[in-house]
């Protein structure tokens, strides 16, 4: 496969709407594409709208000098056996056609300083390396697991919280049904401390605590054992990258008339008589529909996009005041001029911290950059991807996730891109150092080889996500959160939905778990039980050829005209 510039979807034409159409989704992260999908296959004509030049949100990725990045999925969990839901869910939604590669065993290696910890894949080999760690605290690891388990069984009814009417919710409480655990939406570290009071085990135990992008002092527990699950049985990496997500999904939609188009920003919402019923494109164009289903977040949703007299009247805008945007990070993007394996790059992530206080070095860090940073992902997708050498021979990839703050670099958020100036680029180039120093600390054999990198800020969420304080997982996964009943796919706006990180948890499994719910509540009951079997007995062998519509190959045809 030779590389070229990836760009997943169609290029946006007001002359090539193709109308009329059932749901118009806006965004194409994994949350709106698993709707599009859902709904596509119930027989509905669907239309994904994306602003970016290419299609997957967050799992999108990006090419430059001789290499290609993903800029937000690193692994994902719980799909290298089609028995699991999360594995049922990508099968149905791609047709078996989005296959995945195995990491290490070892997973994640969290470094405390000079300690390293690993966690092992399978619930049993995880538990004799964390008794192994710490012999003295059996009991307490044996609880924790407990405690996982007990989050995972509750939450079917947590999701259906999210979708039933609020009379039956009522009915349900009253008769005693779908009772959530005493803890299970308490700060994390309130339950640990229960469990144990040593400081270092429950700093290893919320060593992935990136992944919701809050230090388990302000996190909530139901969202930490969600990840920690999650990954329990080891992490996969897509074959191919990960705007393969995408890519293996637009076939689903094109396959009942539906279509993805990209370059299309949606300027406002339209609402006629209280209800939802299409979008005004930028360039002044309409596209109407029976519903409409959004994907960028709750802030653009009812703060950008819907009217604010609608947004105002129906309670929306001071809802927004309930919840805060989540962290906002750096990305350093990485590439070498040689192979994963003669580099000797891991399958495995590394999570590097000062010490234990995980809490304590955020709050430093965010008050002062010269801290040192409080926690430093490393993430090696060459490595990871079974395709890679093929597509790249004698390339390396390296990604670098770190803490950032957006007022660091608000004063350049009305500057081009590409074009904010020396001292941006200065102050750039000041954190890059800093990370590089990160990466030859534990990799010491990658100095002096380095061909190419560059950083991505707060500034480049937004530019290309859409996200205007550069949140990277959507709204802050407090318990405050996950009480805020509003937070559900069906809203209080006629024709109107919601989907994506927003509605359940961030994460590629999360955000799709989100676009089968809303399928379903669009369904309805009926509908939604049936799309839910459909889902539940998917299996490998009914995977089938599919196409693709490639952006390069249109640019080429229109060239030619």
């Amino acid at each position: 496969m030779k590389p070229s510039t990836i760009r997943i979807g169609r290029r946006y034409r007001s002359n090539r709407l193709e109308g009329p159409y059932d749901t118009i989704v806006i965004g194409s992260g994994p949350g709106g594409m698993a709707a599009a999908v859902c709904l596509s296959k119930a027989g509905q004509k669907v239309l994904v709208l994306e602003q970016h030049y290419t299609a997957g949100g967050f799992s999108h990725r990006y090419s430059r000098n001789g290499y290609e990045w993903d800029v937000g999925v690193h692994y994902v969990g719980d799909v290298g056996n089609p028995k699991t839901m999360a594995g049922a869910l990508f099968g149905y939604l791609t047709d078996g056609e989005l296959q995945w590669s195995p990491m290490a065993d070892n997973y994640d290696r969290f470094y405390l300083g000079e300690d390293q910890y690993d966690l092992i894949r399978g619930k049993d080999a995880f538990r004799k390396q964390m008794v192994q760690y710490f012999p003295d605290e059996t009991d307490a690891i044996d609880q924790y697991l407990s405690l996982l388990k007990q989050v995972s069984n509750a939450m079917p009814a947590f999701s259906a919280r999210k979708l039933l009417p609020g009379w039956m919710n009522k009915v349900m409480r009253l008769a005693g049904k779908g009772k959530l655990p005493s803890f299970f939406n308490e700060p994390t570290v309130d339950v640990l401390s229960r469990l144990t009071s040593n400081k270092k085990l429950i700093a290893v135990l919320t060593g992935q605590w990136g992944d919701n992008g809050l230090p388990p002092e302000q996190s909530s527990f139901m969202v930490h054992a969600l990840i920690a699950r999650h990954y329990m049985f080891g992490g996969y990496y897509p074959i191919g990258g990960a705007s393969r997500i995408a890519e293996t999904m637009i076939p689903q939609i094109q396959a009942s008339g539906g279509e993805l188009f990209t370059y299309a920003e949606v300027a406002e919402i339209l609402i006629e008589n209280g209800r939802a019923v299409g979008v005004k494109m930028k360039d002044g164009t309409d596209i109407r529909a029976q519903r409409v289903i959004s994907n960028a977040g709750v802030f653009n949703t009812f703060s950008r996009l819907l009217p604010e007299s609608t947004a105002r009247a129906t309670g929306y805008l001071d809802k927004l005041n309930q919840v805060t945007p989540s962290m906002t990070h750096l990305g350093m993007y990485i590439g070498i001029a040689d192979t994963a394996e003669n580099l000797d790059l891991p399958k495995t992530n590394f999570w590097i911290y000062q010490d234990e206080h995980h809490g304590q070095n955020v709050d430093r860090f965010l008050k002062d950059s010269d801290h040192p940073f409080p926690v430093v992902y490393i993430s090696f997708p060459s490595a990871k991807d079974a395709s890679w050498d093929e597509r790249y021979p004698n390339r390396a990839t390296i990604e670098i996730v770190a803490p950032a703050k957006y007022e660091w670099f608000e004063q350049w958020k009305d500057e081009t891109w590409g074009k904010r100036g020396e001292d941006y680029d200065a102050l750039k180039e000041g954190f890059s150092e800093r990370l590089l120093e990160v990466l030859y600390e534990k990799l010491p054999q990658l100095r002096g080889k380095v061909d190419y990198y560059e950083l991505s800020t707060p500034l480049s969420t937004d530019f290309f996500c859409f996200y205007k304080k550069g949140e990277i997982y959507g709204l802050s996964h407090d318990p405050n959160r996950f009480n805020q009943h509003w937070l559900k796919p069906k809203t209080d706006i006629a024709g109107l939905y919601l989907t994506g990180q927003d509605v359940m948890t961030a994460g590629v499994v999360g955000a799709a778990m989100s676009g089968l719910m809303t399928a379903g509540s669009v369904l309805g009951l009926v509908g939604g039980w049936k799309m839910l079997k459909q889902v539940q007995s998917w299996k490998p062998e009914q995977q089938k050829p599919l196409t693709v519509v490639s952006e390069n190959r249109e640019e080429e045809t229109e060239a030619a005209v």
